[in-house]
């Protein structure tokens, strides 16, 4: 099947808008290959170093052996995604000694979650966090003493980060090893519903309490379709996971097995053997085209949107919200899983998952093919699933068929034929808004504005009672550079409450949404950020405002709101505590949510 001719149109685009930067990232990544690892030659001194605690593979290194695997681990046993990492190296280490070489661990990166975070000043710091993941990857590695690389990292922005560090050691092979959802427990429909109980002060917070601890229950990330799972879809289209791994659960056999083949897999990729396949190579403008359709026929988290754009600028890939825009407006939406539906992961992989979905967009046309992969075979390898044979790791042919169509569908019978993300421009801004779960006709929105400077205004107004007509709620000053774009998910459950009284309402922020939020149509990452002078910052309540995802038009319908003088607002109480101070250099010197919101200058 040929490329769809909008999928190639964009990929040209990107590919020609690229030139430059893609090819001065790929001279860097020649010349660090050619450089090779510095192990045999650092001084004498400088190998018993690295060496030193390398138990009984201090005379493998010293005499190389079949290369050395870093590893870069987000393990913290706080956060259910990351604790089952807490046993994958010495898991990969004996896995690799199996083949004459040797890992060590080569760092850690921070790993917070957002979900402890909402609503509480810990989430200005989220984002951020995602660019000094990536810094911890260039110190983990800047040893320079590995031939290839494996990455154990899951969540919302441990995966973007991960991915930044490794495309600037691009030269180097890289295969990401997750560690799977946790098992289901109470249905994220039924959790929605107690939350809004408890907003509504229906019931209190011991039953809250109660909910949630049924909800997430057990090791590995949260079953709905949040960023955190969002990143794990993305790693098997563009190639980075073995194929039909990201949604199995922890502490199963096959898990582990997977998890010692990846290693091994890794170290076969170095520039020692036969099929050296840098990371370089395997993240280009195809890559990152495979990487949105997966996103748009998933209906995935709105921060890829940002993320997407960062990391792929780390490999000098120059991705805009227009490339997604149209992507989105002929890729089919192929899949139904919460907030988007009433299915969790668990129930998506069961139901034929990521291979079922590839295959049917691949025969489509929506897929480019022909990219690398870890698996060195192309994206077509990704339609096999995993599974034990007498114990032994193998591969055979995923689903053919959608075994439930409730959750996952054909690309002749989508859901929708278009994606689940829309881009909204006019004369508000430019921003995005995720639709795969706004019902249609909540889609287009025009009403009055409701100005707040933070989620707690607005919170309180619904509290007293000030919220019962139709509205655009607008929450402005929470852009990258007024406090780093915390997720507004707090919002949520009131705003679920006015929609299901029968108000019409919207969101208009320059701040973010949580990867689980649906159901509200909303208009998100606002550029340029009200901290900017964007025309977000000239608005007053009672302006009529138009938020359409049909048209894709963000509009302010009241005259003369552009010969306004943009508002300040007192960002005092965003500069300390929490870890605030440490971040105000990021505050001061990011870029806008449409460049990746990224300190970097990629």
């Amino acid at each position: 099947m040929p490329v769809h001719p909008t999928v190639q149109a964009v990929t040209d685009r990107i590919i020609s808008r690229s030139a430059l930067t893609r090819s001065a990232y790929l001279e860097r990544m020649d010349q660090a290959r050619k450089q090779g690892p510095a192990r045999a030659h650092l001084s004498c001194s400088g190998q018993a170093h690295a060496y030193a605690a390398a138990g009984e593979d201090q005379s493998t290194l010293a005499t190389k052996g079949a290369g050395n695997l870093g590893i870069i681990t987000a393990y913290n046993d706080m956060l259910s995604a990351h604790q089952p990492f807490e046993t994958y190296p010495n898991a990969i280490k004996e896995a690799v000694r199996e083949i004459s070489g040797t890992a060590q661990v080569a760092g850690g990166v921070p790993a917070m979650c957002d979900g402890v975070t909402q609503g509480e000043a810990g989430m200005e710091l989220s984002l951020f966090s995602r660019d000094a993941i990536a810094m911890g990857v260039g110190v983990a590695l800047s040893h320079n003493v590995f031939d290839a690389t494996v990455y154990l990292g899951v969540c919302d922005k441990i995966v973007p980060g991960l991915i930044i560090g490794a495309q600037v050691f691009g030269h180097l092979p890289a295969v990401f090893l997750p560690a799977g959802p946790m098992t289901s427990g109470i249905s994220n429909d039924e959790k929605s519903e107690v939350r809004k109980k408890y907003a509504a002060g229906e019931i209190g917070r011991d039953e809250l309490l109660k909910s949630e601890m049924a909800a997430y229950h057990g090791p590995g990330t949260c079953t709905f379709y949040g960023t955190a799972n969002t990143n794990q879809m993305l790693m098997e289209f563009m190639g980075l996971h073995l194929p039909g791994s990201s949604f199995v659960n922890p502490g199963t056999d096959l898990r582990d097995a997977l998890t010692r083949e990846g290693a091994k897999r890794a170290l076969g990729l170095s520039a020692l053997g036969n099929d050296y396949t840098p990371v370089c190579d395997v993240l280009n403008e195809k890559a990152y085209v495979n990487g949105i359709v997966g996103l748009m026929a998933t209906g995935g988290s709105t921060n890829l949107l940002i993320h997407l754009i960062a990391m792929a600028r780390a490999g000098g890939v120059i991705l805009d919200w227009q490339d997604f825009a149209e992507l989105s407006d002929v890729v089919p939406l192929l899949s139904r899983v919460y907030p988007n539906g009433l299915a969790d992961v668990n129930h998506f992989h069961a139901a034929g998952g990521l291979g079922f979905m590839i295959r049917e967009l691949l025969g489509a046309g929506y897929l480019h093919p022909d990219t690398k992969t870890v698996t060195g075979e192309g994206i077509g390898s990704y339609i096999m699933e995993p599974f034990l044979d007498g114990g032994a790791l193998t591969w055979r042919e995923g689903s053919k068929e959608s075994l439930n169509e409730q959750i996952v569908r054909p690309a002749s019978k989508p859901f929708q034929e278009t994606g689940g993300l829309a881009r909204l421009t006019g004369n508000l801004g430019t921003g995005v808004m995720k639709v795969s779960a706004v019902a249609e006709e909540n889609r287009i929105i025009e009403a009055p504005a409701r100005i707040f400077h933070d989620q707690e205004e607005a919170k309180d107004a619904f509290k007293k009672g000030e919220l019962t007509e139709d509205v655009v709620i607008v929450v402005r000053f929470q852009g990258p550079k007024a406090n780093g774009m915390p997720e507004l998910h707090s919002l949520t459950p009131f705003l679920s409450i006015m929609q299901g009284r029968g108000q019409k309402v919207a969101l208009v922020t320059d701040g973010r949404m949580s990867g689980a939020s649906g159901k509200i149509p909303s208009a998100i990452h606002v550029v340029p950020e009200a901290l900017d002078g964007g025309p977000i910052a000239k608005l007053k309540d009672g302006d009529l405002v138009r938020v359409d995802a049909v048209t894709g038009d963000l509009e302010v319908l009241t005259d003369g709101f552009l010969d306004r003088d943009v508002v300040t607002a007192d960002l005092s109480s965003y500069q300390s505590g929490t870890g605030r101070e440490l971040f105000r250099l990021f505050r001061n010197n990011v870029n806008s949510a449409d460049t990746g919101a990224t300190v970097f200058g990629f």
